[in-house]
């Protein structure tokens, strides 16, 4: 079912939101965008070219059954644990919104986008499709899952969360 223009330009203003947090390294902004339980999915491309169905089988890319996952990467990222964010990267997330259709009380949301991360005098870019469910906390929007299909996933540098 197609979504009134209020919800749309909701749906826009709160990727905006995630995504200038992300620029702006507030992981706890960041992470309270997320319910609870919600999965974060990075699926692999297979040997044939397709995408990994089952986290639970296959390999991703990332894979977090919910928000405990991004928490301990925030405090890998927060305390100097991870190799892959040393130094930290300075990025610039982009985004287009699809579609946005309501499903019973959540929304189903696609976007496009492309993050730039620099680091170290170079200069990455990663670009593809995600897959929102949006759920509806009393007028808050807040992410119930999140899919994001990574184009161009060979790179000279690690994945993490703040590169897609």
């Amino acid at each position: 079912m197609s979504v009134s223009d209020q919800v749309w330009a909701a749906v826009q203003r709160f990727l905006g939101r995630e995504a200038l947090l992300l620029d702006n390294k507030d992981w706890d902004g960041w992470l309270a965008l997320y319910l609870p339980e919600a999965e974060y999915w990075l699926p692999a491309w297979d040997d044939q070219g397709g995408l990994t169905d089952d986290p639970q089988t296959e390999i991703s890319l990332i894979y977090y059954p919910n928000r405990g996952g991004l928490e301990d990467r925030v405090y890998r990222i927060r305390t100097g644990r991870s190799s892959a964010t040393s130094p930290p990267m300075r990025t610039c997330h982009m985004f287009t919104l699809l579609d946005v259709e309501q499903r019973d009380v959540d929304l189903s949301v696609s976007t496009s986008w492309v993050v730039h991360s620099f680091r170290d005098e170079e200069t990455l870019t990663y670009f593809g499709r995600a897959e929102y469910i949006l759920a509806t906390e009393g007028d808050e929007l807040r992410i119930a899952r999140k899919k994001t299909i990574v184009l161009n996933d060979i790179s000279r540098s690690l994945l993490d969360i703040y590169n897609v």
